[in-house]
């Protein structure tokens, strides 16, 4: 099933020697040309083109599109690319100045890469533009933590929140722990582990090699995609942090005592508890031994598991469950989170045209619709989520409850910096490194290292 968590594909995608660099435009943003009153007929007679890659939101969504064209009068070209050449052909098309393609769907990480090349139109004068965007549009009722993990200014050290609204988030993935419940249920196992060392020994206590059993499933290629789910949450409740800022660089934190002590136990539990081809395990490869009844515990996106529990859709469907995974020591749920958002090409020739559509695409009623079909999870409004999507996921045991446990502490717990890709696919390289025997307080101090001058450049 292709459900893209910025993961298998973006993990290939090649990362730009230096932003700013081929394709970036001078082209005036587009929001300052619309004036009179707000109609979603403004742009009737358009055609625009989208580019999208295969996903349960894109499919949700697939079907509403007459519905847009009924509303606005404006055509929609949809051009769909299988996820393992999205980001190759997108990143291409972008780096050579082309409009082809007027929006795109994007990963928020993507915006530290394209937003300094100036590849992407800064939304916020459109959201500001009353007759550019309908009085009902209402984007504070987007979750916090997703309006700001799609703003940045592009300045090191600033953290995200600031500056320019880069995309419009439309769908995303808390990284939470889904279970096997009817096997936990064999077991007597009630309560679930609110910290990790307990959680690492349950995932032990889970493990049976010669039944084809194990406790946990996480991500663990060479990829930067390794990093983003469930050990970076983990991480980030620990305590540790990927960067620190000392006023004029970033300084690289992954060699702190909180980061080496966290790293110990992530690849101790992986040897003890994970898959035995843990080194080549994408995203797929995790849900598939949830599904398949052979992993017991996955740490990853919550709405790559939610499919799963689905009649028909794998061996194990029904009888899985979710819960937030364990809190920090200081009782916190700190979750990086990945979305999926739409942002407008700043070389598009049908710029308003493209905006009413993102504005659909993330407004009230679509989102409303697309969750109604039963495969959209995560919506990105709070207001979806407390009406349609409760009713809609009533019956997936603990999901809503692990969604409201960490929603208000759910965002990107990177530190934006333009190196992201490169610096964090090292960073799955040294987790390989140390799970193949090498110490990791030192493995950890060469990464620092490298990382802080690679991202001072």
């Amino acid at each position: 099933m292709a459900l893209s968590l910025g993961g298998v594909a973006a993990a290939t995608v090649p990362v730009l020697g230096a932003c700013g660099v081929g394709g970036r435009t001078n082209a005036p943003n587009g929001a300052d040309d619309v004036s009179g009153g707000f109609d979603w007929k403004k742009a009737s007679g358009t055609t625009i083109n989208i580019l999208q890659t295969p996903h349960p939101y894109q499919k949700s969504y697939q079907p509403l599109f007459k519905e847009f064209t009924e509303l606005t009068g404006i055509n929609v070209n949809a051009d769909l690319v299988p996820e393992a050449d999205y980001f190759t052909k997108l990143n291409t098309e972008l780096a050579g100045g082309t409009g082809k393609h007027d929006a795109f769907m994007l990963g928020a990480y993507f915006i530290w890469q394209y937003g300094p090349a100036g590849w992407i139109e800064d939304l916020h004068p459109w959201l500001q533009n009353s007759s550019a965007t309908g009085p009902d549009y209402d984007f504070e009722d987007i979750f916090d933590g997703l309006r700001t993990s799609t703003r940045w200014d592009f300045k090191t050290g600033d953290p995200l929140g600031t500056g320019g609204q880069w995309a419009i988030p439309w769908g995303f993935e808390n990284n939470v722990v889904a279970y096997n419940k009817k096997y936990f249920d064999q077991r007597g196992i009630k309560k679930l582990p609110d910290r990790f060392d307990d959680f690492i020994q349950l995932a032990v206590d889970l493990t049976d090699r010669s039944a084809n059993r194990y406790g946990i499933a996480t991500r663990g290629s060479k990829s930067w995609a390794t990093i983003h789910p469930g050990f970076m949450t983990q991480y980030t409740r620990e305590g540790a942090v990927d960067y620190s800022f000392n006023g004029s660089e970033l300084i690289a934190e992954m060699d702190s005592d909180k980061a080496i002590e966290f790293t110990k136990k992530w690849i101790e539990m992986q040897h003890k508890a994970g898959p035995t081809s843990w080194t080549a395990y994408e995203y797929p490869n995790a849900t598939g031994d949830l599904g398949d009844g052979k992993a017991m515990m996955v740490y990853d996106a919550d709405s790559a598991t939610y499919p799963k529990n689905k009649p028909g859709a794998s061996a194990e469907a029904g009888n899985l469950a979710w819960y937030a995974g364990p809190a920090g020591a200081d009782g916190n749920y700190k979750t990086n989170l990945w979305t999926w958002s739409w942002a407008m090409n700043a070389n598009s020739r049908n710029k308003l045209a493209s905006w009413l559509f993102i504005q659909w695409a993330t407004g009230k009623d679509s989102l409303n619709k697309a969750v109604e079909a039963g495969s959209y999870a995560d919506p990105v409004r709070k207001s979806v989520f407390d009406t349609t999507f409760k009713r809609v996921a009533a019956s997936q045991p603990g999901y809503l409850e692990a969604f409201e446990t960490v929603i208000g502490s759910s965002k990107i717990q990177f530190t934006p910096q333009k190196k992201f890709f490169d610096t964090t696919k090292d960073w799955a390289v040294a987790l390989q490194d140390i799970y193949g025997g090498e110490d990791a307080a030192s493995r950890l101090r060469s990464l620092a290292k490298t990382n802080t001058s690679k991202i001072n450049l």
